[in-house]
């Protein structure tokens, strides 16, 4: 794998959390989890077909793009960059997805970044003009005021001009099959899944709060956002 960039561990009891929401991603995991989470649960369970969040990808990617929580990769290798020669970043506090979603696009030569999404994050690197949390922020711990801390470390990492977006899975203010109930409730009790609190309020709430331009697309039971234009705390008016 190439040089990857870490950040320093904190050794509390936080990022002992959030390795709990991200340890299930094992080599043999990840080599399941296109069939499972793209083929199966997506349009079956969730409600939330895979070719959607594609979409989410293709309208709003740019060729300057930071994926944070990358799973395996298989958006970036679907999604149509504006670019045939993207600058692509990969952010993510297990190194086993980092792996696998830099070999399956290693034809982009990623640039690698270990480290916990919900510390403050000292990337070396310059900004990005467009990041993706996809599926991410359900497994974070917390309710979404929480874990919303993340939107506050990314947006540094964010060029003027540029626009967050991805996909979580909610379990208030959305319909949820039965199929569905059971494997959050099933997921939630196992650690993988930290969201039995989320609602699409709260996250109107949180984007609300960080960012002026906000659009939530509600898929099944999975809220589709795209945010822009941040509200740093150092400029007039916030």
């Amino acid at each position: 794998m190439p040089d990857v960039s870490q950040e320093p561990d904190g050794g509390d009891a936080r990022q002992d959390r959030s390795h709990a929401g991200q340890a299930i991603y094992s080599p043999i995991t990840l080599a399941l989890y296109d069939f499972v989470v793209l083929t199966v649960s997506n349009p079956l369970v969730w409600r939330c077909p895979t070719d959607r969040i594609l979409q989410l990808y293709n309208q709003h990617v740019t060729d300057d793009h930071l994926d944070v929580g990358v799973g395996t990769g298989w958006y970036l290798d679907r999604c149509r960059f504006p670019a045939a020669a993207p600058r692509v970043g990969l952010l993510d506090l297990n190194p086993n997805p980092l792996a696998a979603a830099s070999r399956r696009i290693a034809r982009y030569r990623p640039e690698l970044h270990q480290a916990d999404v919900l510390k403050p994050l000292a990337i070396p690197a310059p900004p990005f003009r467009s990041i993706a949390l996809t599926y991410l922020l359900h497994c974070l711990p917390g309710d979404i005021a929480e874990k919303a801390v993340a939107f506050d470390n990314l947006t540094p990492l964010l060029a003027p001009g540029g626009a967050v977006f991805g996909a979580t899975l909610l379990s208030i203010g959305v319909e949820r099959s039965a199929a569905a109930r059971a494997l959050m409730g099933a997921y939630n009790r196992k650690g993988v899944f930290s969201n039995a609190a989320d609602s699409a309020s709260a996250l109107q709430a949180a984007l609300d709060q960080r960012f002026r331009t906000v659009r939530i697309d509600i898929i099944g039971c999975a809220a589709l956002f795209v945010a822009g234009d941040p509200r740093r705390p150092d400029a007039p008016g916030g």
